[in-house]
């Protein structure tokens, strides 16, 4: 409640100088909120662009040091790896994600192997980057089955912890996947490995540019409706977390991100549990391209980053992670 009246109470004051306005700031943000998303790509020696993510590329193995040695000197605590899966790898069953030797594993046992615990490597839990129908889970008659792919989701994600993943992030909104992971990974003593559950995933129209990236674009049939939420509910995003929650979810997402700041406080202020928003390609794409034709300016990153702190998110997932990360510590 504010006491006081105009014009004893005059809140520019507190406006007037740079000094005053950083010492009465409410939120912050640094390089310790920032997850950086990095895609992966067959061959060797290769960074690729992607025509829709104005600077952002895909990166064969032997070139992620390029970029996680550059998000270490920007002090970033954690990258987040996504594959573009060969065509000819992909199948209706998605059999590649349970493959070894497929790329995010790969991106796994070499990271770990030259970071160990400098920087915690995060990975996707879901069947579209490796299913020739683009979808996140296993198709019968075509309808999305959920128990069977959830079964393909556990094995997924002891794969990864094998590997040497650090957080698991399942995005494919099936439910009752969180609480088999667990079980697994408890049951097999990945104890330690930590779960961040995509809770609150809508079937949003901002996704193009990613689906770019990762290939799944001109193989996804039909939408994902059935199975990510619709944009219009809020009530549902809280029981999407508290089913996640009690199944043992470590930390939750809401995805996307600015088009969703009301969930992401709502849930921070009914749980207190760590909520991470992600900032998706489409969000990127439309800033980068205002950016370059000059329709806005380059601080318009900086300010939509600091929404989501202002919303309640403990960390954001952002293609801007260490272009933002130079500026700002």
């Amino acid at each position: 409640m504010i006491t006081g009246k105009y014009p004893s109470l005059r809140l520019r004051r507190g406006r007037k100088f740079n000094w005053i306005r950083r010492l009465i700031r409410e939120n912050d943000l640094s390089s310790n909120d920032l997850i950086l998303p990095i895609f992966l790509t067959d061959g060797k020696n290769k960074q690729v662009k992607i025509p829709s993510m104005p600077g952002v590329y895909r990166y064969s193995i032997n070139m992620i040091p390029k970029i996680i040695d550059k998000a270490l000197s920007n002090g970033i605590p954690m990258v987040a790896f996504f594959p573009n899966t060969l065509s000819n790898k992909k199948n209706n069953l998605g059999t590649e994600s349970l493959n070894d030797n497929n790329l995010v594993c790969q991106a796994l046992k070499y990271s770990k192997k030259k970071y160990k615990n400098e920087i915690g490597l995060m990975t996707d839990v879901a069947l579209d980057p490796y299913t020739s129908h683009g979808h996140d889970g296993l198709i019968k008659k075509n309808k999305i089955l959920n128990d069977e792919t959830v079964k393909i989701l556990v094995k997924q994600s002891l794969l990864q912890a094998e590997m040497g993943c650090d957080v698991l992030a399942p995005s494919d909104m099936m439910d009752g996947r969180i609480g088999e992971i667990r079980k697994a990974l408890d049951k097999n003593r990945y104890n330690d490995v930590q779960l961040l559950s995509y809770a609150v995933k809508y079937a949003s129209n901002f996704y193009g540019p990613f689906r770019d990236a990762v290939g799944s674009k001109s193989n996804l049939k039909g939408d994902k409706k059935t199975y990510q939420m619709d944009f219009s509910n809020s009530d549902e995003a809280i029981r999407e977390v508290a089913l996640d929650i009690k199944e043992g979810a470590d930390i939750v997402m809401v995805k996307p991100g600015m088009p969703y700041l009301d969930i992401i406080k709502t849930i921070k202020n009914k749980f207190r549990i760590p909520v991470f928003a992600y900032q998706v390609s489409g969000e990127y794409s439309l800033l980068k391209n205002g950016i370059q034709n000059k329709i806005i300016n380059n601080n318009a990153i900086i300010e939509s980053l600091v929404s989501f702190k202002r919303a309640g998110a403990s960390a954001i997932v952002t293609y801007f992670a260490n272009e933002i990360a130079q500026k700002i510590d």
